[in-house]
């Protein structure tokens, strides 16, 4: 039982209320791994509104790069209208500079980071070495500070070869979140919900904890669940609904539609709500 609500039922006067999106990005905003050509529209509606759009995702920093027009992007691909990216579940943020040029910002020093990857490294090969169909993400070489084993995206896993590789990797001691793609690992206090207070404080000098009843997040899977509890607000794409039998904490609407249509569709009910002006 989830408890979760339409979309449409979520009172207009507490639509028209918020300031600021927060999203998930795979399967969010994305369909394989591209942005839907409605989600991007709807991106730059809420822009033009003068609506901040912080994505906050498990991709790594050289996949989460392209989304801003960064390093490694295709030079055909303008960047996504997004006030910045959190990737790595909250162990980096990406923002685009005045002069263009996207600016990274760690929550921990390089020496850490470099001591946690060695860690990470040994515990990636203990996983692929004992579970023989497990296979890091194909998006690993962008990877700074997490590890991913591929579930879904281009190979797929059994739940119980899933719950498998959760085992090992809580049994090195790391932290683990499951997406609709990957299986990420990290060492360190930060997650999503983390991630997002660090980037609203250090992008718009705001306090979310403070301000819930002004942001609203909208995400897919199961590693969404730590924003879903922490929201005052939080909305679920219809594609959700795969995961939401095994959610303590669910999104409290959710979407007609799936992936970027179901972001669409918020962005709209947001915006009609701004529009008259309750």
């Amino acid at each position: 039982m989830t408890g979760a609500l339409p979309l449409a039922q979520w009172p207009a006067a507490q639509r028209a209320q918020i300031a600021g999106v927060i999203t998930d990005i795979d399967d969010t905003l994305t369909d394989g791994g591209q942005l839907t050509a409605q989600a991007r529209s709807a991106l730059q509606a809420l822009a033009d509104a003068g609506v901040p759009v912080i994505a906050v995702t498990g991709r790594p920093v050289g996949w989460s790069l392209r989304c801003l027009g960064g390093s490694g992007s295709e030079e055909h691909q303008a960047p996504w209208p997004l006030r910045g990216v959190v990737a790595e579940n909250g162990a980096v943020a990406l923002a685009r500079g005045p002069d263009g040029q996207v600016l990274r910002a760690y929550r921990t020093d390089n020496a850490t980071r470099q001591a946690h990857w060695q860690r990470l490294q040994v515990t990636l090969q203990a996983v692929e070495q004992a579970v023989p169909q497990a296979r890091r993400a194909q998006d690993s070489d962008g990877r700074e500070t997490d590890i991913a084993i591929d579930h879904s995206e281009f190979h797929h896993l059994s739940a119980a070869q899933i719950e498998q590789v959760i085992e090992l990797l809580r049994g090195h001691g790391l932290r683990v979140s499951v997406s609709s793609i990957h299986i990420n690992a990290w060492l360190g206090d930060h997650d999503k919900w983390v991630g997002a207070c660090w980037a609203v404080q250090q992008w718009l000098g705001q306090q979310l904890p403070a301000q819930l009843a002004q942001w609203v997040y909208i995400g897919d899977s199961s590693n969404d669940e730590v924003m879903f509890e922490h929201m005052q607000h939080s909305v679920g794409v219809a594609n959700i609904a795969r995961f939401l039998e095994r959610l303590q904490h669910a999104p409290g609407y959710l979407c007609e539609q799936a992936r970027g249509a179901g972001f669409a569709e918020l962005a709209n009910a947001l915006l009609r709500a701004r529009a008259a002006g309750l």
